[in-house]
């Protein structure tokens, strides 16, 4: 059995998960976030684009309800040892197999939680949970839940934490190497995600960010590549991952002699990423981290090159994305607490002059001032002069 965290600790987790249910007054919940399922019991797979749930019972127990290929899946890393399988045929019915499955499990009438904000309920499959269960028990929508307790990580988990900063800082430093002028952006992908990959890390939650010239300005991945010019920008907005778990790194490099454009959004991505520093500590919320990034890009005129959001959590996040909640956006009232894992990026995208600018790290949270995950400096990376 391939678990990465001791027994105890997986314990520890469902001992507060059960006492948010208890206070929700929940008999049972059916758990569709695969990252859910990883942090309750260790549970790795892809497979969670098809039907599948896991349940937990008030009195701590489980019971995995998948397909034939996540049988041995379950057993190799997991430490749930109840697992059902609905089964692949023409009138398939998973939905009418778990409700059978809830009824010996004496959940009738019950009042049962259920994750519906993730990529593991499709719509159809929601409609069709909620069709087939509408007079068998009560739903009643707990999304937040887990997600509100993976927020705060443990010391097992910051470990693991620390562990993919310093995959993250290698990978760029690794990448950093070989920029320069003809350099294709390919093989810089290649080298930022291979370093990930011979350090042990996984494959991150979404794909690797990399854009020159003008793709530079893109927030997202794209497919097909160019070579770098001799005057360029390089955008890599990457992770380092470790057990799932993810720590982000975000610059923009310039290839050869920066422009007047570049340096003025270079100073004012750093001085907001000062700013947003100062405001991530218990105390405050994380709309209130958002207002310091805003306040400084508004203040020198670039709000219209600004995004309506600085940064996201970050914990052990599966496709097609590695951004927890919460997030940094204005009015966002959730609390900062300490030990939290927190990347905060400026991105600054000048399409009138199609210039780029990023800044970007992780931290973790404490007591007090926020301890930034990276070692990197924060200068402007510029090379090919």
């Amino acid at each position: 059995m391939a678990l990465h965290f001791h027994r105890d600790e997986y314990a520890a987790r469902q001992a507060r998960t059960l006492e948010k249910m208890a206070e929700q007054k929940l008999d049972a919940m059916l758990l569709f976030a695969q990252e859910s399922m990883y942090w309750l019991t260790g549970y790795e797979t892809f497979g969670f684009c098809f039907f599948q749930t896991m349940i937990l019972r008030r009195d701590g127990s489980f019971v995995l309800v998948t397909r034939a290929p996540d049988l041995r899946q379950a057993r190799a890393t997991s430490i749930v040892e109840d697992i059902r399988v609905w089964v692949d045929r023409g009138e398939a019915d998973p939905v009418g197999q778990l409700k059978e499955l809830l009824f010996e499990l004496d959940l009738l009438g019950a009042r049962i939680g259920i994750e519906t904000d993730t990529q593991g309920l499709t719509a159809r499959n929601g409609k069709l949970l909620e069709d087939g269960l509408k007079t068998f028990a009560t739903l009643v929508d707990a999304s937040e839940l887990v997600p509100t307790l993976r927020a705060v990580k443990s010391p097992a988990e910051i470990a693991c934490v620390r562990e993919a900063a310093r995959i993250a800082d290698r990978a760029y430093q690794a990448t950093l190497a070989d920029v320069r002028p003809g350099a294709d952006e390919g093989h810089l992908l290649a080298v930022l995600q291979g370093a990930v990959f011979e350090a042990g890390g996984e494959y991150p939650g979404n794909d690797f960010i990399i854009g020159s010239g003008a793709d530079a300005l893109l927030c997202r991945h794209k497919s097909g590549r160019r070579q770098l010019g001799e005057r360029d920008q390089l955008t890599l907005e990457f992770a380092g991952t470790w057990r799932r778990y993810h720590v982000a790194l975000m610059r923009t490099v310039v290839v050869g002699q920066p422009t007047q454009r570049h340096l003025a959004l270079y100073a004012a991505a750093r001085e907001a990423l000062a700013a947003v520093e100062a405001e991530m500590r218990p105390g405050k919320s994380f709309g209130d981290v958002f207002d310091a990034h805003a306040r400084v890009i508004d203040g020198r005129g670039l709000q219209p090159h600004r995004l309506n959001a600085c940064g996201y959590s970050l914990g052990a996040r599966f496709a097609p994305s590695w951004m927890d909640a919460p997030m940094f956006y204005r009015g966002n009232k959730a609390a900062i607490m300490p030990n939290m894992v927190l990347f905060a990026h400026m991105i600054l995208a000048d399409s009138e002059t199609g210039t780029a600018m990023t800044l970007g790290r992780t931290y973790l949270t404490t007591d007090a001032e926020p301890e930034p995950l990276s070692t990197l400096p924060l200068d402007m990376p510029v090379v090919g002069t």
